[in-house]
């Protein structure tokens, strides 16, 4: 199972990200747990300097902005592919 963190205040951005994210996730059927984390602590300790970010089994794949449902596809393979 895949652990997918979405970082970010809570801004819209980050809302949309979280609500890609989660629509690609149930579209390709992984099973996965999205996670929004808001802590400023906890969004710094991935050294994320601007939000929205996405982190995919603690690896950041991206930061301050929302990538495209078939990038989000992409990070998801790829993590699928590593596990």
């Amino acid at each position: 199972m895949l652990t997918i963190k979405v970082l970010g205040s809570g801004c819209a951005n980050c809302k949309k990200l979280e609500a890609v994210t989660r629509l690609v996730v149930e579209q390709m059927g992984v099973e996965a747990e999205v996670v929004k984390i808001t802590e400023y602590p906890d969004i710094m300790a991935y050294n994320v300097m601007s939000t929205p970010g996405l982190v995919i089994n603690e690896k950041v794949v991206s930061t301050g902005r929302i990538p495209s449902s078939a990038e989000i596809t992409t990070f998801v393979v790829n993590a699928l592919e590593a596990a």
